[in-house]
């Protein structure tokens, strides 16, 4: 085998957000393999390479994730850099896995690169920590979405037992996960924010209850958003009127 194969994490969206060791990689890159997701301004730092959008969508056209392992493989025959670059962190809910038994199996030499996740994103957003000492002693991450064939989760339990929870991949499905988490157990008032876009300039926040969840994300763009759940976020809605004058704040001081 010729080259590397990079999985990269490109972070949660703003590409000031990107790792030193991301952004080199991406200038010294042959190919990249990027997701739907990620900022062209952050692909834009792979000048010298050739940019090929294998990205996931929800509901949407999407390439398969045997064809992005085979393109992989074969791109690692050919380029001495070969960038495959994810939204957030590889390793959480990225596909990292698959990806990685598909080059191991075939000799490829890979490297993990880890990236910023939306959920740390989303609770700098919120200005609320996600383990608050006295509040919450544990956090879970969880997606209530199962790929074709695979066994049914125990999410919703999980979600019960956890002080803290980020949901990914679950606003889109708010009356499902409504009705889920509450048959699990988790009281319908349970203080609930969705984050849309964390990091980037068109950011927003819709903060509720549990019970509340199908009202808030319909009022949602179509941008990729969390819900997250725990009694830390219990101030998030009150505080949501001061949150624009902060990304104000931010834009001007960056």
């Amino acid at each position: 085998m010729k080259g590397v194969v990079y999985l990269v994490g490109a972070g949660p969206g703003a590409p000031d957000l990107l790792t030193l060791r991301a952004a080199r990689l991406l200038a010294r890159a042959d190919i990249v393999f990027h997701d739907a997701l990620v900022h062209p301004d952050t692909l834009a730092l792979a000048a010298r390479a050739e940019r090929i959008a294998v990205g996931k969508r929800s509901g949407r056209h999407s390439t398969a994730q045997r064809f992005i392992n085979k393109r992989l493989v074969d791109a690692a025959r050919k380029h001495g850099v070969v960038v495959r670059l994810k939204g957030g962190d590889p390793m959480l809910f990225g596909r990292a896995q698959e990806e990685i038994d598909a080059l191991a199996a075939a000799g490829v030499r890979y490297e993990v690169v880890p990236g910023v996740s939306a959920a740390f994103a989303a609770a700098a957003e919120l200005g609320v920590s996600l383990t608050r000492r006295g509040a919450a002693r544990g956090v879970i991450f969880a997606t209530p979405r199962a790929g074709d064939g695979e066994a049914p989760s125990q999410w919703a339990e999980s979600v019960r037992a956890a002080d803290s929870a980020v949901l990914y991949m679950a606003a889109g499905e708010a009356e499902r996960v409504r009705c889920e988490l509450i048959a699990a157990g988790v009281p319908p008032r349970t203080p609930a924010a969705i984050v849309e876009s964390a990091s980037l300039p068109g950011s927003r926040v819709q903060a509720g209850s549990l019970d509340a969840l199908p009202q808030l994300a319909s009022q949602l763009g179509a941008g990729p958003a969390l819900v997250m759940l725990g009694e830390v976020f219990a101030a998030v809605e009150g505080a949501q009127r001061s949150l624009p004058l902060l990304r104000q704040g931010r834009a001007a001081g960056s």
